[in-house]
């Protein structure tokens, strides 16, 4: 135990979260610890006050993508986001852009309907590999693809895109990454295709260059990068 706690004099920290009943409580305060994520104070308003409360979680690190909230207006992981020694009120919503399932889970159908959309997959000549293909680690093609490629489809791009929720048509920076990602691989086929799709009407063109997108990727991902090599072609030489 703490020498705060010890005392009597634990750390607090206030936290509202947005609930999809009006009859579900909504204000809490729970006890801090070091370090504590987002995904530490749900779990224990869970445990500590009202066990109804729903959100998402599965690896704690980071990986698998699933716990995308928004804290204080902006999009996060709740494993991955500290709660900072100065911060004593939080605000958690769930992820925007996506129809609210019950509190902060929502359905990701919108987001996964846009990744399908621009086949997420590579798709070698003749459906198959003849034998493992190789990119050199310092070849031009991987040096682009690389700083694209470790999206882990969180949707936190999605949620920050003040587009893309509103819309419903706009394909959205994730895909449109993803996109990128293939149409650099010289071992895909399906290039044009992806290129037909992602500057036809609802592709790169209605992007309006807020950046949100970037500026909340939990990878450190540039998807506005893809967007804007789309948008002035230089994607079509590879």
């Amino acid at each position: 135990m703490s020498a705060a706690k010890a005392e009597g004099r634990a750390e607090r920290v206030e936290v509202r979260v947005h609930r999809s009943s009006e009859d579900s409580a909504s204000s809490f305060t729970v006890d801090r610890i070091t370090p504590m994520t987002v995904l530490d104070v749900l779990l224990a308003i869970q445990r500590e006050h009202d066990d109804s409360l729903g959100f998402r979680f599965s690896c704690r690190v980071a990986m698998c993508g699933t716990c995308t909230v928004r804290v204080n207006g902006r999009s996060v992981l709740a494993c991955q986001r500290i709660v900072e020694r100065g911060e004593q009120r939080i605000d958690i919503a769930p992820a925007a852009g996506m129809p609210v399932i019950r509190d902060l889970i929502v359905d990701t159908s919108p987001f996964w309907e846009q990744w399908q959309r621009v086949v997420p997959y590579v798709s070698p000549e003749d459906g198959r590999l003849p034998e493992p293909a190789v990119v050199a680690p310092d070849s031009a093609e991987r040096q682009a693809i690389d700083p694209a490629l470790d999206c882990i489809q969180c949707g936190a791009c999605y949620s920050s895109c003040g587009f893309a929720g509103d819309d419903g048509q706009f394909i959205g920076p994730a895909a449109l990454n993803r996109a990128f990602v293939l149409i650099s691989d010289s071992r895909d086929t399906a290039g044009q295709e992806r290129l037909d799709i992602i500057e036809g009407h609802d592709g790169v063109g209605r992007c309006h260059f807020m950046y949100g997108c970037t500026g909340v990727c939990p990878k450190g991902l540039d998807p506005a990068r893809a967007i804007r090599a789309a948008r002035t072609g230089r994607m079509k030489d590879r």
